[in-house]
């Protein structure tokens, strides 16, 4: 019998300290927030990470992105839930709004960056693997939306290096968002 996992409190809210099934609610889970790349929940613990399918939300203003622009070996599945927001995939820009569903076979490059004049929420969900490749290819529209490397790379740090920290902290504009 799979046992509960124990959740505890870290600076912006709860996260799971051992191994097991939990529930917590988005009001709850553990936030970071990054001046250029939104702020996002991931449910897990970094040192506890799931090791199959990673699960995260992702609060986007008008004008961050998600990541850098980028392509991995593995799939991901994206479900807008609120607000507007443009994927930029395979050199195209499309415009999403809330319920837009988009699904990442291996290897296509893709970034998303906040629309409109509200937040943007996205369910991002991908599998899992040791054997994962992500790559940072160099793509003039990405570099429009200030997603986009400058030279192209495979290692995460280099592709970063410009983005600034992570802090452990909820959305700015955590009273504006669906849960709240």
């Amino acid at each position: 019998m799979i046992g509960e996992a124990k959740l505890e409190a870290a600076p912006s809210g709860l996260l799971p300290a051992s191994e097991g099934w939990f529930v917590v609610n988005v009001r709850d889970t553990a936030w970071m927030t990054n001046d250029r790349h939104g702020s996002g929940c991931r449910f897990e613990n970094t040192n506890l990470p799931f090791p199959e399918v990673g699960f995260n939300l992702r609060v986007l203003n008008p004008g961050q992105s998600n990541a850098m622009y980028h392509r991995e070996s593995h799939q991901e599945d994206f479900l807008v839930l609120a607000g507007k927001c443009l994927l930029l995939v395979e050199g195209r820009e499309r415009e999403l709004e809330a319920w837009d569903f988009v699904h990442c076979p291996p290897n296509t490059e893709h970034v998303f960056v906040g629309a409109g004049n509200a937040p943007c929420v996205i369910l991002m969900a991908g599998s899992r693997s040791p054997e994962e490749d992500v790559f940072y290819p160099v793509s003039g529209l990405a570099r429009r939306y200030d997603a986009g490397v400058e030279k192209g790379t495979s290692s995460p740090p280099e592709a970063y290096a410009n983005a600034g920290p992570f802090r452990a902290e909820r959305p700015p504009e955590w009273d504006q968002l669906p849960w709240t």
